[in-house]
């Protein structure tokens, strides 16, 4: 190969490959410091990444630079990111060691001596010419030629970087779990490539008089290769410590921000420099071809992208591809409110319209507390009815509702609709308007009513409107039964919030400590069987073998009361339970009718104060049958409030360990 082209293949090379590095370093130290920057490993690594980055900075700005005086100025620039680069790399490190649990007061120390170093260093290569003296070029590399401490400083940055790597290697050795070891072991190699990246420019001051301006550029060449891949890999790894969300949410978003962000940025760059450097091409201006070739490869990249999203999306979840699936379907078809509203309201006008009738309205049942299950319906939990939508005046809907009565309104409709298909005597004529009601597809469950103008004293519609009329009438129950499902789902989904937080910060750990390990394996609130064990505690809540003995002692809540009860179990036990129903009282004055004492009364007559079950449901008003669903309810209740307070003292211990830990060093 010709000797000349070798060279411009080297150089364009180089700075191709700095380019991206600037990019590649840049977007991860935005993404990390976005999304993760609470975590002091992400700190670490933005500082590490921030003075590479200038490292490589200064490499693509001095292509340009035509005169030693300029070129002294930025190599000195430069040299920002070489003299802080060890003492970043000894930060990382150390704060990786620190997330295993092994902490060190000299250790820390060392990490902030060496960034005074990196700051004494910055100061001589300024001011002095103890580490760098004066500025050379060999054939079209400019350097500084090495001063009389220039291979002391070489010597700490080696000893240093070789310190960090045995750190991570410690870390490594502490690690506990299998995918903990696996992430390290990744990070072990790919930790080098920092300090071996920006080592050639250090490298320069020193060999420039012996070695050969193209086998320098062949060395930067792989170093800037070999960092460009490595630092995505530390910036991977990184990502997931501390954020409280699935790997696969992390993995996502991470892999879409490259693709969308700095593969489109080096695209751009190689197109930049790719186009000939022509006053015209083809007959047109070279800025108009590279603002059309540019903006053309910006649209188009995005377009690829979300094409190649399937694809990509199998490859990144090939374990739960299944799932994702039906994950990314189901978000798709939830109803939001404003969604049910806007179909019920476009039903209703279709039906108005059908019927030749001036005004409608959908009434609905609403509670201040959505059912626990999807076999209960709102009316057992204090529903009442409300406008959801209506058609024409709003006042005809609002003076008809305030003028009936929920248990009498129906009570007529009871004999409405006992076939599938809908008649003309299924209408029921009330006050002025023709009434269906709008029942549940699965249980019969009346979930609103359906209202329209009455335009005359019966209902006397042909068959064809009558089945039209079930088609609408079919879609505004589907919509209202998938709604008081969807709310089911996201209550059950609300309560586990604060579970998952912790579940995703274990998972966010690069390691678990032993004490993690067992507090997983032997807390009871993990156990598939806590709502049981709460249940035979309540059965034996003034004394007995299943308050004694219960798994229950193992919370942490309950540990930590028993100096208060003279180490009496049963007591412990009792107190965290009765705390626990306490909690979910009701504000306000008591009442043995309202639904909203409901759940209290029953956990409060039948456990805390003995009564017969006969005696309960007299003072409840309810039947025997509907008080043992009640009960298993508010059992469960009694277990997620548990659940909770355990969660709870668990995030209060761990930020005052965090406190003292901080307060130690």
């Amino acid at each position: 190969m010709d000797l000349t082209l070798l060279r411009s293949i080297l150089e364009f090379g180089n700075f191709v490959l700095s380019s991206v590095n600037v990019i590649v370093g840049f977007s991860l130290f935005v993404y990390i410091f976005t999304f993760n920057f609470r975590s002091q490993v992400a700190q670490a690594f933005c500082a590490l990444i921030s003075f590479v980055t200038v490292a490589h900075l200064v490499d693509v700005g001095i292509t340009e630079v035509d005169s030693i005086e300029l070129a002294g100025v930025w190599l000195k620039l430069q040299w920002v990111g070489i003299a802080f680069v060890p003492a970043a790399y000894l930060h990382f490190s150390d704060a990786l060691l620190r997330t295993t649990g092994a902490t060190s007061r000299w250790r820390r120390l060392s990490v902030w001596g060496s960034y005074g170093i990196g700051l004494a260093t910055v100061a001589l290569v300024a001011w002095s010419g103890l580490i760098v003296d004066g500025v050379a070029r060999k054939e079209n590399i400019y350097h500084l030629v090495a001063g009389p401490y220039f291979r002391l400083f070489a010597a700490y940055y080696v000893l240093t970087s070789v310190s960090g790597w045995v750190n991570i290697s410690r870390a490594r050795g502490r690690c506990l779990t299998a995918a903990s070891r696996r992430r390290m072991s990744y990070l072990m190699l790919a930790f080098v490539a920092p300090s071996v990246g920006v080592f050639p420019f250090l490298l320069i001051s020193a060999a420039a008089q012996t070695l050969s301006a193209d086998f320098i550029s062949a060395l930067t060449l792989v170093g800037n290769l070999g960092i460009a891949l490595m630092t995505v890999v530390i910036g991977y790894i990184v990502a997931y410590q501390g954020v409280l969300i699935p790997d696969r949410v992390i993995k996502h978003r991470l892999l879409h921000f490259l693709l969308r962000g700095p593969l489109v940025a080096i695209a751009v760059i190689i197109l930049m420099l790719a186009i000939p450097r022509a006053d015209e091409i083809w007959g047109v201006p070279r800025d108009t071809v590279l603002v059309v070739t540019v903006a053309g490869t910006v649209v188009i990249a995005q377009v690829v992208i979300n094409l190649a999203k399937p694809t990509i999306d199998r490859l990144t979840y090939r374990r739960d591809r299944d799932e994702i699936a039906w994950m990314q379907a189901l978000d798709e078809r939830l109803l939001t409110t404003a969604d049910l509203e806007q179909l019920l309201e476009n039903t209703l006008i279709a039906l108005c319209d059908l019927l030749r009738a001036p005004s409608g309205f959908i009434v609905t049942m609403e509670s201040s507390a959505w059912p626990q299950t999807s076999a209960q319906t709102p009316a057992e939990f204090g529903a009442r009815p409300a406008i959801r939508v209506f058609c024409g005046p709003r006042e005809a809907a609002t003076r008809f509702l305030a003028g009936v009565s929920l248990p009498e309104l129906l009570e007529r409709l009871a004999d409405s609709r006992k076939d599938e298909f809908i008649s003309n005597q299924d209408f029921i004529l009330t006050d002025g308007h023709w009434l269906l009601p709008l029942r549940g597809r699965s249980d019969n469950v009346t979930l609103g009513i359906l209202g329209i103008w009455a335009t005359g004293p019966r209902a006397e519609f042909s068959d064809e409107d009558l089945e039209a009329v079930y088609g609408l009438v079919d879609r505004a129950e589907m919509a209202l039964e998938d709604m008081i499902l969807q709310q089911c789902i996201f209550a059950v989904l609300r309560g586990l919030n604060s579970q998952l937080d912790e579940i995703q910060a274990w998972r966010s750990s690069l390691y678990l400590q032993p004490h993690s390990l067992e507090h997983f394996e032997a807390n009871p609130i993990r156990s598939p069987g806590f709502v049981q064990m709460v249940r035979d505690a309540l059965s034996q809540f003034w004394g007995g073998p299943k308050m004694t003995e219960s798994p229950l002692l193992r919370l942490h809540i309950i540990r930590d009361r028993l100096p208060q009860f003279n180490n009496v179990p049963a007591n412990a036990v009792r107190a965290t339970l009765q705390e626990a129903i306490e909690r979910l009282k009701p504000d306000g004055e008591r009442s043995m009718t309202s639904n909203d004492w409901l759940m209290y009364n029953i956990l409060d007559l039948k456990f805390i104060q003995g009564e017969r079950i006969r005696d309960i449901t007299r003072r409840l008003a309810m039947s025997e049958s509907d008080f043992y669903r009640k009960q298993r309810i508010a059992i469960e209740q009694v277990a997620a409030m548990l659940a909770q307070m355990e969660q709870a003292y668990a995030q209060n211990a761990f930020l005052s360990s965090e406190k003292e830990h901080a307060s130690k060093e």
